[in-house]
């Protein structure tokens, strides 16, 4: 069982932010940090240390190695262009990442759904208690 973790820390504006890679097994999940303002050194390394195991990674995905034959360097650039046209640029992480968050956008549209119909429930309830107590006494 071979397992790889990397960290890649980078500005996006208007904070840092840092992502985690792991792979076990040529299954890929990520985890985004968000960190504010520039991380040192031993905030990272506290970070490693002590909150690492407290992190929520992405699902696990496949994760691919591509090996490159020898190709002709203008086809490559063609293909290299046709890729990035229909998908769009992001690495691996940023696409776990954002298929992650689509399911948890989901998971939260189905709780709140769930919760509203709750409170309709409770307020109908409520509703029916007062036309009682209004035709109790006549």
């Amino acid at each position: 069982m071979l397992t790889s973790i990397r960290l890649i820390v980078f500005f996006e504006d208007p904070f840092w932010v840092g992502v985690f890679e792991k792979n076990e097994n040529n299954l890929m999940s990520a985890c985004r940090i968000v960190f504010g303002s520039e991380p040192k050194d031993y905030e990272v390394y506290d970070l490693v240390l002590k909150k690492f195991y407290d992190l929520k990674f992405s699902a696990a995905t496949i994760d691919e190695e591509i090996k490159l034959a020898k190709i002709n360097p203008k086809r490559f650039q063609r293909e290299i262009k046709k890729q990035v046209k229909d998908v769009g640029i992001g690495t691996k992480a940023q696409l776990a990442m954002k298929s992650q968050q689509e399911a948890n956008k989901v998971e939260k549209k189905k709780k709140s759904k769930e919760e509203k119909e709750r409170e309709k429930e409770r307020k109908f309830q409520l509703r029916q208690e007062k036309k009682k107590q209004k035709h109790r006494g006549h």
